[in-house]
């Protein structure tokens, strides 16, 4: 069979798509698994805990800048600063007491403060 060619199966390798691709997300989904694995908070960890916790987070920083947004717009401001997050975080019952031990360091930067 001097005029058949044979051809070979060439695989092409699949590119990876990352796991905040493939759901979606902007938070590193591996970055947050690699994370819970060191901090050993359980023993064992499902393939969708990273998941759902990175898409819990960006949930609440898309709605905490959000409202930032809106007290900047409210002030006449086209930054959004650390003072802007602190109103919001004081303001908001539910954030004010799912971030209360951390408002206190909100804005209170040397660095940040020396610029204005």
């Amino acid at each position: 069979m001097a005029g058949k060619k044979y051809h070979q199966n060439h695989r092409t390798k699949k590119q990876t798509i990352s796991r905040s691709t493939r759901t979606e997300l902007q938070f590193p989904v591996s970055r947050v698994d690699r994370l819970l694995r060191q901090g050993h908070y359980a023993q064992r960890l499902s393939f969708f805990t990273p998941v759902f916790l990175a898409g819990v987070l960006e949930y609440l920083t898309a709605n905490i800048l959000d409202l930032a947004a809106q007290e900047a717009g409210s002030n006449r401001r086209a930054y959004i600063t650390p003072d802007h997050v602190k109103k919001v975080l004081e303001k908001n019952p539910q954030l004010c007491r799912l971030f209360k031990a951390n408002t206190k360091s909100l804005g209170t930067d040397k660095a940040y403060k020396s610029k204005k």
